[in-house]
């Protein structure tokens, strides 16, 4: 099925409705496949952006939306929010290769009713489907509120000073150009990087640049297309 293409809903007393929102069409067609192979579901359409997403959910009407959070012309957060304006029975499962909890906060704020990775096996996708189809909830507040409590932010305790030097370690400066660019002295640069370490529970400046840079290229709001 390709990105273009619409098929109305079908019987509903027998199969569950699933619609496919992701901007890569292999990925796509993967998670078809393995919906269109299991009994009792069949995939209605299939969309790569937001705004296509909205049209043909008003068009065949579907019982499940399976969506990326990552789209072209916005998140899959604003899809999910624009459909349930028009169909607020529609249920939503967020599928992305994020595993981030501010996603994961707004998708429960958006109504979905469950989060999945890219990185589980198709019998899980079908197992969710099948779940939320039948009304259950699979992503809620004390999922969220547990999933940040194992994943404390480690600079929460940094000084401002060691704030701007990991961001500076981050940027692949050295101490000293650090030194030169903050106003101080060397030692003070690596008296910040020594307590830093300390307080974010690591080792060696290396792991410091590591974690900034996973920073950096995390966020699923800014990078289209994954």
């Amino acid at each position: 099925m390709s990105p273009t293409s619409a098929v109305p809903a079908t019987d509903r007393h027998h199969q569950i409705t699933v619609m496919i929102i992701d901007d890569h069409e292999v990925v796509r067609r993967g998670i078809a496949e393995v919906v269109e192979r299991t009994d009792g579901m069949t995939v209605v359409a299939e969309a790569g952006s937001v705004s296509d997403g909205v049209r043909r959910a008003l068009l065949v009407h579907p019982q499940v939306l399976l969506v990326d959070l990552q789209l072209p012309d916005g998140t899959g957060i604003d899809l999910m929010k624009q459909v349930k304006e028009t169909q607020p029975d529609v249920r939503a499962i967020v599928l992305t290769s994020f595993d981030d909890d501010d996603a994961l906060a707004a998708a429960l704020d958006a109504g979905a009713a469950a989060y999945l990775l890219k990185s589980v096996r198709g019998a899980e996708i079908t197992d969710v489907i099948r779940a939320v189809a039948a009304g259950r909830t699979l992503l809620d507040e004390r999922t969220v509120t547990r999933r940040k409590a194992g994943h404390e932010d480690p600079t929460e305790n940094l000084t401002p000073s060691e704030l701007r030097v990991l961001d500076l370690i981050g940027d692949g400066l050295s101490n000293r150009e650090i030194a030169e660019r903050l106003g101080v002295a060397e030692k003070t640069v690596k008296n910040h990087i020594t307590s830093l370490l300390a307080k974010m529970g690591l080792q060696r400046r290396t792991q410091v640049a590591a974690w900034v840079a996973s920073r950096k290229h995390s966020g699923w709001r800014a990078e289209p297309g994954h």
